[in-house]
C-alpha cells in the first residue's frame, strides 16, 4: 500500500492534487496544518498537509462483462487492466499493519482506535450496546420527577440491566415495584437501641432556619410523655442558643409547659458541668445548639469545641429540611462531617412531595435517617424514622402500602398513640 500527501495552502487545494494525481484511488487518513516554507526560507506561510493512501483496486474486485473491474454497478475502472488475484480481508489487514508500521501517523491513528475500543469494552462490559428499553426510560422519568441525583438514576437503572431479564422489562408493573424495594433498601434507619448509655445525650446540630429548636422540644415530648410502644423517660434540656432571644424564649416556654428542667450555658465549662449534674438524674439530655452557616469554617469550629465538653459518647444528630436540593443536601452533610454526627433528622417533610433529593444524597454519603417531622405540633409531627414514609410520599410510582410495610417491619411511627 502506497502512502502519499500533499501541501498547500488550502485544505481543499491539497485534496484536488492528490484527486488530481490518483483520483478515486486516493483515500484520505488525515489531514494537519503545518508551515510551509518561503521565498529562500523567508516569508512563510500557513498550510495544510493532507495524507493518505492509494487504493488497490484489484484486490477485492471482480472482472465485468466489458473487461472492466467493479466493486459496485455504475463504478468501473479502465478496460484492458490486467485482473489480478483476489485477497482476502485478512490479507489486505496484514499489509496495512504492515504499512502501517513504517508510518507513524498510521501508528497513532491505530493506537487512538484501540483505546476507543478498549473503552467501549469496559462500558458494555465486551457486549454491544443496545438501545434503552421502554421501561428503563420510563422509571429514569419518575426518579427524575422525584428529584433524585442523576448518581442515583443511574444506579438504579443500572441495577436493573444486570438483574432483570428482557422478558421481565416488559412488565413495567412488576420492575417498579421492585425499584421501590430497592429505593427502600438504600435508605438507612438509625438504631438508638444500639446505644445503652445512661443518660442518653443527644446534640442537635445544623444550619440555621431548618427547626431545631422546635424539634428539640417534639424530642423533649416525646421521650417525656412516652407512647403505646415505650415508657417515660426524665428528660432535661440544654440551650447554647442565647443570642436568638426568640429561640430562647420560645424553648423556656416549652419547657415550663411540659415541666423539663432547662439550662441555659454560655460556655465550654458550664456546658461540661451542666452535663455532670444531670447525669446523675436525667435519663436523656437534649442540647439544642446555634445555628450556623456551613461557609463559616470558623464559627463552626468554635462551636464543635463548645460542644466538646458533652462527651465522646454524646450522639449528634444533623438536622436538615427536606426541600433543599439534593446538592446542597451534600454540601451539608460534608461540611458538618467534623461533628461526627451519628445521624440526620429530615424536619418539614410535609412542606414537599418529593423525596428523591433526600435519599440520594444520604444514599450517596451513607448516612442514615433517626427522626423525621412533618408540622409544627408539639409532640405530634415528629416520628422515629421509618422507610414507609419516604416511600409513600413518592410521586409516578403505585405503592401497595400493604406489601411495603409487610416488606419494611418496624414500628410505624404514624400508628403510634399519642398520650395527651
Amino acid at each position: 500500500m502506497e502512502i502519499v500527501s500533499e501541501q498547500a495552502e488550502t485544505y481543499t487545494e491539497a485534496l484536488r492534487r492528490l484527486k488530481d494525481k490518483f483520483g478515486g484511488r486516493f483515500v484520505e487518513m488525515q489531514h494537519q496544518k503545518i508551515r510551509l516554507k518561503g521565498f529562500l526560507g523567508l516569508f512563510g506561510r500557513e498550510g495544510v498537509e493532507v495524507k493518505g493512501y492509494i487504493r488497490d483496486y484489484a484486490a477485492g474486485f471482480a472482472s465485468s462483462p466489458q473487461g472492466s473491474y467493479s466493486l459496485t454497478p455504475g463504478i468501473s475502472l479502465p478496460q484492458g487492466r490486467p485482473q489480478t488475484k483476489v485477497g482476502s480481508f485478512d490479507e489486505e489487514k496484514e499489509k496495512f499493519l504492515a504499512s502501517a508500521k513504517k508510518d507513524p501517523a498510521l501508528q497513532v491513528i491505530l493506537s487512538e482506535v484501540k483505546d476507543i475500543r478498549k473503552q467501549l469494552e469496559k462500558n458494555t462490559g465486551g457486549r454491544a450496546p443496545s438501545p434503552a428499553h421502554e421501561t428503563l426510560d420510563r422509571l429514569a422519568d419518575a426518579l427524575a420527577l422525584n428529584d433524585f441525583s442523576h448518581a442515583y438514576i443511574k444506579h438504579i437503572t443500572e441495577r436493573v440491566k444486570k438483574e432483570i431479564t428482557l422478558e421481565e422489562l416488559d412488565n413495567y408493573e412488576e420492575v417498579e415495584e421492585q425499584v421501590v424495594d430497592w429505593i427502600g433498601e438504600s435508605l438507612q434507619i438509625y438504631n438508638e437501641e444500639a446505644f445503652h448509655l445512661k443518660p442518653r445525650v443527644l446534640v442537635l446540630i445544623g444550619p440555621t432556619g431548618v427547626g431545631k429548636t422546635t424539634t428539640i422540644a417534639k424530642l423533649a415530648a416525646m421521650y417525656n410523655i412516652g407512647n403505646s410502644v415505650s415508657r417515660p423517660l426524665s428528660v432535661r434540656l440544654i440551650n447554647i442558643d442565647n443570642y436568638r432571644i426568640g429561640a430562647k424564649q420560645q424553648l423556656e416556654t416549652y419547657s415550663s409547659i411540659m415541666d423539663i428542667p432547662l439550662s441555659n450555658i454560655n460556655s465550654h465549662e458550664e456546658l461540661r458541668k451542666t452535663i455532670a449534674l444531670y447525669s446523675g438524674e436525667a435519663e436523656l439530655i437534649l442540647v439544642d445548639t446555634i445555628g450556623k452557616s456551613p461557609q463559616d469554617g470558623v464559627e463552626l469550629a468554635k462551636m464543635k469545641q463548645l460542644l466538646s465538653a458533652c462527651g465522646s459518647q454524646a450522639e449528634a444528630h444533623l438536622a436538615l429540611t427536606a426541600t433543599t436540593k439534593a446538592s446542597d443536601i451534600k454540601d451539608l452533610l460534608q461540611q458538618f462531617e467534623p461533628f461526627g454526627y451519628r445521624s440526620v433528622i429530615v424536619t418539614k417533610l410535609d412542606e414537599t412531595s418529593r423525596v428523591g433529593n433526600v435519599l440520594s444524597a444520604l444514599w450517596e454519603k451513607g448516612k442514615a435517617v433517626s427522626y423525621i417531622t412533618d408540622g409544627q405540633t408539639v409532640p405530634v409531627d415528629i416520628k422515629k424514622a421509618s422507610v414507609i414514609p419516604f416511600l409513600t410520599n413518592l410521586e409516578g410510582f403505585r405503592i401497595n402500602r400493604e406489601r411495603i410495610e409487610n416488606r419494611f417491619p418496624g414500628v410505624d411511627a404514624e400508628k403510634i398513640n399519642w398520650r395527651q
